[in-house]
């Protein structure tokens, strides 16, 4: 595992964290037990990963608080939604969630506590509600407060353009992937400039680790106009002798050595993935000519493979 300082929090951590959420859910979202889900918790520790990443809405909380790793030797990452069935959440709300969340990851004190998806239409509640994270950061119950965006719902990333001028965030969370590359300017460039720790969500997800959503995505994207062949083959350029051995590997290298990025995040219930993402994500860049030539080709493509299709997860 290689590590970072995440921002200005001081927090070391590993370049490659666990994701707890998507389709698998630590395998959950596929049948598996808390106890099973806990097993992949430690195998990913026993692998160097130090950051875990859940949320009250992936309900595995309680699989993380369940694999009892030594709490001096990990950090930990939470979130709370701010709108619940279409209503705003509001701070005493928002501070018992902050309680739920330590109960099931059975600790005293989470190291980052995010507002979970904020739409750009609910950024100033968030604002406020900063102030309540707050009151819980100086009752230490949290050590650094966080936004994510939901990229769904906002893929020219509108939230964090304004969020990610406000040294008020200490950590956001972003959808980042080969292409999907519109984070770059300005969200990335505004995090390096304030010192806001970043990590990286939907790096792989379902367009690349599965070949029918590529050739879907890719498909769509040639009858709008927006690329000139629909043919997945397209992204070959990448695999070969010096540059990336799959297109799993290109896109995980991809996001890890872009400017600004601290965390990549992964997801699997398969153990077999856990050293698989680590490898890649810690591989070193792509070559400078195919990271051009993704740019050239791609960078101007906003929202690409931002839905969330059942099936399996590597983020």
């Amino acid at each position: 595992m290689e590590y970072t300082t995440l921002g200005r929090t001081g927090l070391r951590v590993g370049v490659a964290g666990l994701g707890c959420g998507g389709s698998s859910r630590l395998g959950m979202g596929h049948g598996r037990t808390a106890e099973e889900a806990a097993g992949i918790v430690r195998a990913a520790f026993d692998l160097g990963v130090n950051l875990f990443d859940t949320a009250e809405a992936y309900r595995t909380e309680e699989a993380v608080g369940l694999a009892g790793l030594p709490r001096d030797e990990i950090v930990l990452s939470t979130k709370s939604r701010i709108v619940v069935d279409q209503r705003l959440v509001g701070p005493d709300e928002l501070l018992a969630a902050v309680d739920g969340s330590l109960k099931r990851l059975r600790t005293d004190h989470v190291d980052v506590f995010h507002l979970h998806a904020v739409p750009p239409e609910h950024y100033e509640h968030a604002l406020e509600l900063r102030g309540t994270l707050e009151r819980a950061k100086a009752a230490g119950k949290i050590r650094h407060v966080g936004i994510t965006e939901t990229g769904p719902a906002d893929p020219g990333h509108r939230m964090l353009e304004r969020a990610t001028l406000d040294p008020g965030w200490e950590v956001t969370m972003l959808a980042f992937h080969m292409l999907n590359q519109n984070a770059k300017s300005p969200v990335l460039e505004n995090t390096r400039r304030l010192g806001i720790g970043t990590f990286v969500m939907f790096a792989v997800r379902a367009i690349f680790s599965r070949p029918e959503r590529l050739a879907s995505a890719l498909s769509e994207l040639a009858d709008a106009g927006s690329i000139d062949s629909a043919d997945p083959a397209q992204l070959d350029f990448l695999i070969h002798q010096d540059g990336a051995a799959s297109l799993i590997d290109a896109a995980y290298r991809y996001v890890r050595h872009a400017q600004g990025t601290d965390v990549i995040l992964f997801g699997t219930g398969d153990r077999d993935h856990l050293a698989a993402n680590i490898r890649s994500i810690t591989a070193p860049p792509l070559p400078a000519a195919d990271v051009q030539r993704l740019e050239a080709l791609y960078g101007h493509l906003v929202g690409v493979g931002l839905d969330r299709p059942e099936g399996r997860d590597r983020n």
